[in-house]
């Protein structure tokens, strides 16, 4: 009997889709700081996998965790969140 692992998701904005079927992603948690017990906003981007190109800078994504697909990048994007605002 094989076990299949629930894969992390992740939700965050795309800062970069310069890279050809890549999306640089950015998210951001909100932690209490140990010491002085303020909340403090920390990020990390991640490399996420967008095959038809369809995520554009500014959009706001799910991100599904998947096998590597290349030296940084194993993430993939599943899903628009919302919609990057015309300026």
């Amino acid at each position: 009997m094989t076990q299949t692992k629930v894969k992390r998701t992740l939700i965050g904005k795309v800062v970069s889709d310069k890279r050809a079927k890549t999306i640089t992603v950015l998210v951001e948690r909100r932690v209490k700081h140990p010491l002085y017990d303020k909340i403090v906003i920390k990020s990390s981007k991640y490399h996420a996998h967008d095959e038809n190109g369809e995520y554009k800078l500014g959009d706001i994504v799910e991100i599904t965790e998947s096998r590597p697909l290349s030296k940084t990048k194993n993430w993939v994007a599943t899903r628009l969140v919302q919609k990057a605002s015309a300026v």
